[in-house]
C-alpha cells in the first residue's frame, strides 16, 4: 500500500520531496478549478439571464433592477465567499497532507 502522496511502503517520506509537492499541488488544482467554475457560473450567468429572462432581471430589489443589484452589490460578497472558501480549504489540504505524511491522521 502506498501513502496518499504516492510513496511506497518502507520508503522514508520527505515532506520536501517532489512526490509530496506533486500530490499537494494536484489537490489544490482540483480546488482551484472548482472555485473558478463557481466564479464563471456567475460571470457567464448574468448575461445569459439578461438575454433569456429580461423580465425577471428587470424586477426591482431595494430600488435597483435585479441586474444592477447583482452587479453592484451582490457580486462582491459572492467573490469574497469563494475566495474565503478557497483559502480555508487550501490551508486545510496542506495541513491534512502534512498530518498524513507524519502519520498523525
Amino acid at each position: 500500500m502506498s501513502s496518499p502522496s504516492g510513496e511506497k511502503p518502507g520508503e522514508k517520506f520527505d515532506m520536501h520531496s517532489e512526490s509530496f509537492l506533486h500530490s499537494l499541488m494536484r489537490k489544490q488544482l482540483k480546488l482551484s478549478i472548482a472555485c473558478a467554475a463557481t466564479f464563471m457560473i456567475a460571470l457567464l450567468g448574468m448575461p445569459l439571464l439578461n438575454y433569456f429572462a429580461p423580465e425577471f432581471m428587470a424586477k426591482r430589489i431595494f430600488g435597483f433592477t435585479l441586474s444592477w443589484f447583482i452587479l453592484g452589490i451582490a457580486f462582491f460578497p459572492y467573490v469574497w465567499v469563494i475566495s474565503f472558501y478557497f483559502i480555508k480549504r487550501s490551508m486545510s489540504l496542506e495541513e491534512d497532507e502534512v498530518k498524513s505524511v507524519k502519520g498523525e491522521k
